[in-house]
């Protein structure tokens, strides 16, 4: 594991205490990329340095530690220019990256689908691009590990022109693979599958109460972005209203705006979606800002009006009250997706969201027409199904999406 050091300018003029858990997600997300942080190096500056981000003097203690320390990388809490970051490289000795590139590092391991690796990889040469001259010896010092998952070594010493070329050859690629979720939208305008999207700050436990949810296996750890690709899994509500959900990758605070343009049309799939559950990691100290940074990006993307319940999760982990952390009269619930605490009550609150905007409808069907009563049973909440036997037919009454295909609008 690489050893690293954690740098940070506190700036003077913002909210301190938000800097210091800015800096505690950033050693979180060096131990996601597989880091050991060995020490933490913060200056208090009214702005960052705008050749090496730090002070002299702060550079030369750099130096020194990381000689004592044999450290392999200075990690910093920031996006660097790029004469701040081989300046900085230069001046230590050390290879240097900041924020951006460790959280683009992480993407780079984490993903698995031919569109996430598509993505990361745009993303990788928009923020690489404008720092090649000084790449080749930061990386250099590397020798693999953090910050070296990039592209093959012969995009990146060809020149500009190529790596341009290559960004437009990715760009025509993710719309070929992106014309895919047209398929999806049809289902839904047919009235085939409601979906439900899960969303949340990164380690809310998205992923976990997933699994508990549909009784899967999905990748779930205890580490910032887990999952990366979209996970969609089916789940059979209580009425026996099958629906779509799906895990999305989680929100962080200071998202690098490259990953955010690459990842655009991935994330606004949220927009996508008839109801979100927003998932609170209710045992973070920090939640109450965590809630906040996903509402923002919510908003950002279009999605803000969008039915949503709140799951207060890893009720297991804390015993305080977090009344606070929701704002609005979104329906909420706590619960424990580790332990499988109030699932079944998740499970009703689910449908009852649902109910909130479908339609009533009432329809006579046929006993011996049984592949019709199944299609009611999974693509609408029945609530009630009687059997007349003088004429031999059902008499079903629900609630149903107003462009559900399977509902007889005459009836």
């Amino acid at each position: 594991m690489e050893r690293v050091i954690v740098v940070a300018v506190i700036n003077e003029k913002k909210d301190e205490a938000l800097q210091y858990r800015s800096v505690e997600e950033l050693k979180s997300l060096v131990t996601t990329a597989h880091g050991t942080v060995v020490h933490t190096s913060l200056q208090n500056r009214r702005t960052a340095d705008v050749s090496r981000y730090v002070g002299s003097g702060k550079v030369d203690e750099l130096s020194e530690l990381a000689s004592e320390l044999d450290v392999d990388l200075i990690v910093i809490n920031d996006e660097l220019s790029p004469r701040q970051g081989q300046s900085l490289a230069e001046s230590t000795g050390v290879a240097v990256i900041d924020r951006t590139q460790l959280i683009l590092d992480i993407f780079a391991e984490r993903a698995r689908t031919r569109e996430g690796k598509i993505q990361v990889e745009l993303a990788q040469l928009t923020y690489l691009l404008p720092r090649l001259r000084g790449q080749g010896l930061s990386l250099s010092r590397l020798g693999g590990g953090i910050g070296t998952r990039v592209p093959g070594e012969t995009k990146l010493e060809t020149d500009r022109r190529h790596i341009h070329r290559r960004m437009d050859e990715l760009k025509r690629d993710l719309v070929r693979v992106q014309k895919h979720r047209n398929v999806r939208k049809h289902q839904k305008q047919q009235g085939e599958r409601l979906h439900i999207t899960l969303v949340g700050y990164t380690n809310a436990g998205k992923t976990t109460l997933l699994n508990a949810l549909t009784d899967e296996h999905a990748f779930a750890e205890d580490l910032l972005f887990a999952t990366l690709d979209p996970l969609t899994r089916r789940l059979r509500l209580p009425s026996g209203l099958e629906v779509q959900v799906s895990d999305t990758v989680g929100f962080i605070r200071d998202l690098p705006t490259t990953l955010i343009a690459s990842f655009r049309s991935t994330l606004e799939e949220v927009t996508e979606a008839d109801l979100l559950v927003h998932v609170v990691d209710a045992s973070s100290e920090h939640a109450d800002d965590e809630v906040k940074t996903v509402e923002a990006l919510l908003q950002d993307l279009g999605a803000s009006g969008i039915e949503t319940i709140t799951v207060l999760n890893k009720q297991d982990e804390h015993h305080s009250n977090r009344e606070t952390l929701v704002s609005g009269n979104a329906p909420r619930i706590e619960v424990s997706a580790k332990t499988g605490r109030n699932m079944t009550e998740l499970l009703h609150l689910l449908e009852k969201q649902i109910i909130s905007f479908m339609e009533p409808y009432e329809q006579v069907v046929p006993a011996g027409d049984g592949k019709q009563l199944s299609r009611l049973k999974s693509t609408t909440i029945v609530q009630k199904e009687d059997f007349d036997e003088q004429t031999e037919s059902y008499f079903v009454k629900g609630y149903a999406r107003s462009q559900n295909c399977y509902v007889n609008k005459d009836n």
